[in-house]
């Protein structure tokens, strides 16, 4: 077990002579930012721990975003065509029962026609005139009424 370890670290300091000879990372550790990680270790791996853990729900959050923006390009089509299917079906039931209720509305006035008809028709017959009468201009027969015969009495006084 001592020699795998050994083999271990060996791997280790030549992966770490590996980084620290990037120019890449000695440019950065020769910054202000670089020599401020390299004298507060903490701050460091805290750094480094959040980076690795939020970098997954960034992917997923990456990956949501470009799919929902190809899918919405592509599937433009498609639901502008549902939406405008929706639309003329919801059209259709609209007016669809604006008929049924013109249609009860005009039956009402009909019937409330026909009822206001004949009981007007019913009322005039029931005064004892005929349409033959009512079109010759004659407005009540004679001796219909006692209010006349009032005033003919009060000519004989």
């Amino acid at each position: 077990m001592a020699k795998e370890m050994k083999d271990l670290q060996k791997q280790w300091h030549s992966m770490m002579e590996t980084i620290h000879s990037n120019p890449h990372v000695v440019a950065f550790m020769n910054s202000r930012l670089g020599r401020y990680l390299d004298n507060h270790p903490f701050v460091t791996l805290s750094l480094l721990v959040f980076m690795a853990v939020s970098a997954v729900p960034v992917a997923f959050f990456l990956i949501f975003a470009i799919s929902t923006t190809i899918i919405a390009c592509l599937g433009m089509v498609i639901i502008e065509g549902f939406v405008v299917s929706l639309g003329g079906v919801t059209l259709l039931c609209v007016l669809g029962g604006l008929g049924l209720v013109s249609l009860a509305v005009s039956g009402l006035l009909s019937v409330s026609y026909l009822a206001l008809r004949t009981m007007l028709s019913y009322w005039s017959d029931s005064n004892g005139l005929s349409k033959k009468e009512a079109a010759n201009g004659i407005s009540l027969p004679p001796n219909s009424s006692p209010a006349l015969d009032k005033s003919a009495t009060n000519k004989s006084e």
